[in-house]
């Protein structure tokens, strides 16, 4: 995988998804030399990687010239207070990369009138093991080589779909942002059934675990639909069938998933701005 990335990069707040943001650039070749940290609470293992690697790590604003990408992991909810902070640091050169959930490309462009490029992209917690997938859309100002520089540094935790209409991040929150709790909440329910099936609740959970880890492998790994690997591990008249036969039923899984990603797109909008 070729990477591009920017000479100079600020990565404002480096919790879970920045911090795993920021071990992906590094395992792909981001020079630590060239990059910029601001986190008011640093975490020891984030204090302990800037001092081994050389990273800078809360200088005072005034040494940070506006950089050529500005990544933005910050809660959202925290933005309006380091707005005047990050504005100082866009300037015409910068490429501003922002994963905050809810804040569109007006809103961002708003508070950062001076950023040369506004990227937003939205990526889920696979992330911090890099098998994470982002959604992005860029504003119209953005160059090609803007956005290879915004692709590479999503691509250092996962894969990339860059999207035309920024219309689509809600149904995108609603899929792949919050899908994982999703899976993490099917892999409960499928060792509870286990228990209840009789295994004993550790065997159960270990053997579901077990399960949805190897089918992600498998899907991971092969081109088939997820529908045809379902029928390939279907026999007519078997175990697993009987269980489709519910599961695939008029008020099975399929629409009771439908209504849980419409409550979160919904909620998604509630909380854009």
């Amino acid at each position: 995988m070729s990477l591009v990335f920017p000479e100079t990069l600020v990565l404002v707040g480096a919790g879970k998804m920045g911090g795993a943001m920021l071990d992906g650039w590094l395992a792909n070749g981001l020079a630590p030399e060239a990059v910029t940290i601001l986190d008011p609470h640093p975490a020891q293992e984030l204090t302990a990687l800037a001092r081994e690697k050389g990273l800078r790590l809360n200088p005072p604003l005034a040494e940070i010239a506006p950089p050529a990408a500005l990544v933005l992991a910050i809660k959202p909810q925290s933005l309006d207070a380091s707005a005047d902070t990050i504005a100082r640091l866009a300037g015409a050169g910068t490429l501003v990369v922002s994963i905050l959930a809810g804040k569109t490309i007006a809103n961002l462009r708003a508070r950062l009138p001076a950023a040369g490029a506004i990227v937003r992209a939205m990526p889920n917690l696979p992330a911090a093991v890099r098998r994470g997938v982002t959604a992005a859309v860029t504003g119209r100002e953005t160059s090609r080589e803007r956005r290879l520089i915004a692709d590479s540094l999503l691509k250092g935790v996962g894969t990339v779909e860059w999207l035309d209409d920024e219309s689509l991040i809600d149904a995108v929150t609603a899929v792949s942002g919050s899908g994982p709790a999703y899976v993490f909440h099917l892999t409960e329910c499928l060792a509870e059934a286990g228990a209840a099936a009789g295994l004993p609740p550790d065997l159960a959970a270990r053997l579901a675990r077990a399960t949805v880890v190897g089918a992600g492998e498998m899907l991971r790994q092969t081109e088939l639909t997820p529908a045809k690997l379902r029928q390939n591990v279907t026999s007519p008249g078997g175990t697993t069938a009987a269980a489709l036969d519910v599961l695939m039923a008029k008020d099975g899984l399929q629409p009771l998933l439908t209504k849980a990603v419409a409550a979160a797109r919904k909620r998604a909008g509630e909380l854009s701005g």
